[in-house]
């Protein structure tokens, strides 16, 4: 079992084929039952809409829906890798660089997820290393569509939501009309994550960080890796 900032994820077993998958597990402990209804019918429609359209190998499969003693439960593929924010923070706690080389093929693949969604006319909204999933061999999928939209009125998204945007791009933080660049925006913050083993912009308060954001002013990336991957986080 893994805590996130919007809940818990678990790792649980079909009673009908006994595949693996992965249950979400968000309180809506403060919300009354009709609007945990709405919540759950949101998340649904939205879900459904998304992949009817959505079917890659780089993007993570959703399989339903349920809201069960005042939590919404969403189950969706089991990734055994875990997400790579967890592959983040063992290699900062390790000390160990990540390489070129496995830099790049990730960020290739998400670059394929996220030129296939772009592609359907459809907008992530919520990139970031947590919503991003390593199968075992070490295939990279995105995942987590419009979960944080439709949640954004309960108290444990809000934190997701609004809270420290170290994805967000200068016209989101800014409350402008934003497009799919936003999105592009949020990969090259994971490009520099995997390269620094930290987020791009960092401060000590969220005016700060806002600040940082609206200016792109970030530490250079460590000199091991190449001009050419420093280039491209510009």
């Amino acid at each position: 079992m893994v805590r996130h900032q919007t809940g818990v994820a678990q790792l649980v077993t079909s009673l009908e084929d006994g595949a693996a998958y992965v249950a979400k597990k968000i309180n809506l402990g403060n919300l009354n039952e009709k609007e945990r209804n709405a919540a759950l019918g949101e998340v649904a429609t939205t879900q459904a809409e998304v992949l009817r359209c959505l079917q890659h190998p780089n993007i993570v499969a959703y399989r339903e829906s349920l809201i069960e003693e005042g939590e919404l439960i969403i189950v969706m593929e089991y990734c055994e890798g875990g997400d790579m924010a967890r592959q983040v923070k063992e290699h900062k706690d390790s000390g160990e660089m990540l390489s070129e080389a496995q830099i790049m093929t990730w960020f290739a693949q998400l670059c394929i997820a996220l030129h296939y969604v772009h592609q359907k006319k459809v907008m992530h909204r919520d990139i970031k290393t947590s919503n991003v999933y390593l199968t075992r061999s070490g295939l990279v999928k995105l995942g987590d569509f419009g979960i944080a939209k439709v949640l954004e009125n309960t108290a444990d998204v809000a934190m997701t939501v609004v809270g420290t945007p170290y994805y967000m791009s200068p016209e989101v933080v800014e409350n402008r009309p934003y497009s799919a660049k936003s999105d592009v925006w949020a990969l090259g913050c994971i490009l520099y994550e995997l390269c620094t083993l930290k987020h791009a912009f960092v401060a000590d308060n969220l005016l700060g960080l806002v600040f940082k954001i609206l200016r792109e002013r970030y530490e250079a990336i460590p000199s091991v890796y190449s001009a050419e991957i420093s280039t491209l986080i510009k």
